[in-house]
């Protein structure tokens, strides 16, 4: 019974080790945010 259980130990071990191998990297990307708001536009006029 020792030998199953080490056995049991050694495979989930090695099937853990291959499951974090097997993580991809992430992409990273920087999205330029929109202005709240914009300026008011210049009419000429005085309000």
């Amino acid at each position: 019974m020792s030998k199953s259980i080490k056995l049991l130990a050694i495979l989930g071990l090695v099937v853990g080790v291959a499951a974090c191998g097997k993580q991809q990297e992430e992409e990273f990307v920087v999205v330029d945010p929109e202005p709240i708001s914009t300026e008011p536009a210049y009419t000429g006029k005085y309000k």
